[in-house]
């Protein structure tokens, strides 16, 4: 089950813009954030390939969610204007966005490019 952020989670576990101007991620190892809305379409579509990868990847990786509904916030704070959108977050440098419901191959591609994770062996 992926966990969903509330602004108060989001600033201890992704990155707290009150105490940092800079960009500073508070995780221990790189994050994807699902920004999304229960009504979206494509948000549904994209949810089960996210729960998979969660399970593939397993502690090398967190998949959180931030309900744009709930979390008006959060979507604010990162010009969130079309759902699904997808924030890559890696250990080191800045997080980058992707909009759209990507294909799971395209998730794939992009932990191993952006948050430099490769996908553990299947046994």
């Amino acid at each position: 089950m992926l966990e969903h952020l509330t602004t108060e989670t989001f600033k201890e576990k992704v990155y707290n813009w009150e105490a940092n101007k800079a960009w500073k991620y508070e995780g221990s190892v790189p994050c994807l954030i699902d920004f999304y809305a229960d009504w979206c379409g494509p948000c549904r579509m994209v949810a089960p390939v996210l729960e998979e990868l969660q399970r593939e990847y397993g502690d090398k990786l967190v998949i959180y969610k931030v309900n744009t509904e709930d979390q008006r916030e959060l979507a604010g704070l990162f010009g969130i204007q079309s759902i699904p959108s997808l924030l890559f977050v890696p250990m080191e440098g800045q997080p980058q966005m992707a909009m759209g419901a990507l294909p799971k191959a395209t998730f794939v591609q992009a932990i191993s490019e952006v948050l430099k994770v490769e996908k553990p062996p299947v046994n």
